[in-house]
Parts: C-alpha cells; structure tokens; sequence
C-alpha cells in the first residue's frame, strides 16, 4: 500500500497538504523545486523507499545524486573560497554533504512527507528526529540530540539525482534547480565555530604525541562511549547511537585539553561562555608568578554594524616549552572580549595542570 512518512506538524492541518498517491507527490516536490519533470517516472522512482516493492526503489538515483552533489558542491567552494587549501575544502565539502546536513534538508523542506514505503518503523525515527529538528536554534552541522536517520538523507540524494538524469546531466543546470534546497550552505565561519569534536580531538593530542583512544560499550538503551588520551580516562558520554555519544564524549574531552600548543581552540563553542571575575588581572599575575611573559591579546573576529560592533578576541601566552592561544566568546566590548579569553586560558591552564 501507498504510505507516505508524515510526521505531525501543527502547519499540516490544512487539506492542501494531504498527499494520497504518488502523482500528488511528484507534482508537490515538482512545486517546491520550482521545476517540472521531463520524466515524470523519474520522481516517481526517487520517491520509493525499497520497502515498496512494486515499484523500482531510489537507491540507483541515491548513487547518483551523492556524487552529483559532491561535484556540483565542490565546484560551489573551490570558486568561492580561494583562500582554502585542498584541506580545508575537504572539510567544508564534508560539512555540506553529510548526513546530518541532507537530513534537516529533507526536514526543513517536508520531503519525507512524499516518500512511499511500507517500513512502518521507519516513522517514528523520522518523527523522532524531525521533532528535535524543530528545537534547534542554530545551525547544527556535527550530531544533534537525535541521530539522523539515513533515509532522510537518502531522499534528498535520489530526488537530485533524479534532477540530475532528467537536466540530461547538466551540471549547471541541476545546480540552479537543485541547490537552493540546501540552503544555508556551510561556510568556514560556522565550521569554525562547530569544528568536529573528534578530528578536533585527535588533532590537538597528536601536536604533543599522545595517542588518544575512544572506547564503547552498550548499556541498556544508550551507547557509552569513553575518551582516553595518553591511556588516561579523560570524559565519557551517552547517547541512543553510537556516533553521537562519540561526537558528545570528544565535546567533554576538548572541556579539559582546550588549551593547545599553537592552535585556536574555540572553547565558546566546546561549553558555551564561561567567565571568571577579574580574569585580565588574575591572568597577569599568574604570568608574573611563573616567570611567563606578559599575555598577548588580538582581535580576531568582528563583526556588525558601527553603532551594534561585536568582538571576538584570543590571548597568547608564551610558557617554558610551549605557546598556548584560546579564543574567547564573542562581546560587544574589546575590554569585555579579552577578559572572555583570559578566562578561558585560567580554565585551560588549571584544567591541564599547568597550574
């Protein structure tokens, strides 16, 4: 039988939204892309979970439409980030073809409310995380409270990928159709902001040579997974998944090694803002009692109009055998932002024992 994947929302009580075959819902997806099918058999195809079995399923499209998108998103950011090395435009390719990002796509524009299938399961994952979606008030580019599920993904993969076949492989073509769906695209400044925890993790502990171990074991409904740098327990956390009690362990893990030698470590976005009275001052002294050269404090962001300007600094400090920089949370006063560092660098230092 035909059973489209509709989680409630209250803006789904209007009549306008019943689907109840599959040409309503080629004709609905063909509305929200602003472009009508060639082949409509195409739509129809990309619109079938594999549980439908009297029809071909997505999966070919979904082959199809993940590396249309990689390419089509990976000429978007070689030509708009010039500045970037292959390094970090693999990272921002990443962030933008992920799971997670296709998923709250899927979400954002109601694409899995055409889908036909009869893996009835497969609802209440979809309600489940479709409801957590609606929580978030920010942009979340690395796990959120609730795993995507994969067919979320795999929905906006077959739909381009039907796009892709139908625009008879024009690359250009499919983007200006296709694109604005994944709008906003992920830029550095929020990968900076969100960098991956773990990536994050193992790069910090690598710069001083330890070797940083991630253990998991399964307790009752949650994933626990465990951090260990250097063969010492550090953080643990929990998860209904595997990859998300991984990505909230290696948030705990950089709370307590955010201080690194020779690399910002945004400890705003590790556990929010955190401020320590007088921290300027405190700061100072501690480098005077330790025979440490005075901090070194920079703007590093800034941003807004003139009269509404907003801050973002770090501090450097040099010790015997290393060069430890934080940045701070973002203030509406230089003053205010440099104290936002100062703290995280006291927290840092006593964290790692350097006081």
């Amino acid at each position: 039988m035909y059973h489209p994947i509709v989680p409630y929302t209250p803006a789904m009580d209007s009549a306008d939204d019943e689907i109840t075959d599959i040409s309503g819902s080629v004709r609905a997806v063909e509305n929200l892309l602003e472009y009508s099918f060639n082949n409509k058999m195409l739509l129809e195809e990309a619109l079938t979970h594999p549980s439908y079995t009297e029809s071909a399923s997505y999966q070919r499209l979904e082959f199809l439409g993940d590396a249309a998108l990689g390419l089509a998103l990976s000429n978007v950011l070689f030509l708009a980030h010039p500045d970037l090395d292959p390094g970090q435009l693999s990272l921002l390719r990443s962030a933008n073809v992920s799971t997670e990002k296709f998923a709250r796509v899927a979400v954002r524009h109601g694409l899995h409310r055409y889908v036909r299938h009869t893996a009835t399961a497969l609802d209440e994952k979809v309600n489940e995380f479709a409801l957590a979606v609606q929580e978030e008030e920010d942009t979340v580019v690395h796990g959120g409270e609730v795993k995507a599920p994969k067919v979320l993904a795999d929905i906006v993969e077959s739909v381009a990928g039907a796009v892709y076949v139908d625009c008879n492989f024009d690359l250009r073509v499919f983007w200006e159709k296709f694109g604005r769906l994944l709008e906003p695209i992920v830029e550095p400044e929020i990968l900076q902001k969100q960098p991956q925890p773990v990536t994050m993790l193992y790069e910090l502990c690598h710069k001083d040579g330890r070797q940083v171990d991630i253990k998991h074991w399964r307790k009752r409904e949650k994933d626990i997974a465990s951090i260990y740098v250097g063969g010492q327990f550090i953080a643990s956390a929990s998860s209904e998944n595997k990859e998300n009690a991984k990505l909230h362990a290696a948030r705990e893990a950089l709370k307590k090694l955010c201080v690194s030698e020779k690399m910002d470590v945004d400890c705003s976005y590790i556990d929010g803002t955190t401020k320590i009275d007088g921290a300027k001052q405190k700061l100072h002294e501690l480098c005077g009692k330790k025979r440490w050269p005075k901090p070194c404090y920079r703007i590093v962001e800034e941003s807004g109009p003139f009269h509404e300007k907003r801050y973002v600094c770090s501090v450097e400090i040099n010790t015997v055998d290393k060069v430890l920089h934080v940045k701070g949370d973002e203030k509406s006063r230089v003053k205010d932002a440099e104290n936002s560092a100062a703290s995280w660098m006291i927290r840092g230092l006593r964290e790692s024992k350097f006081i």
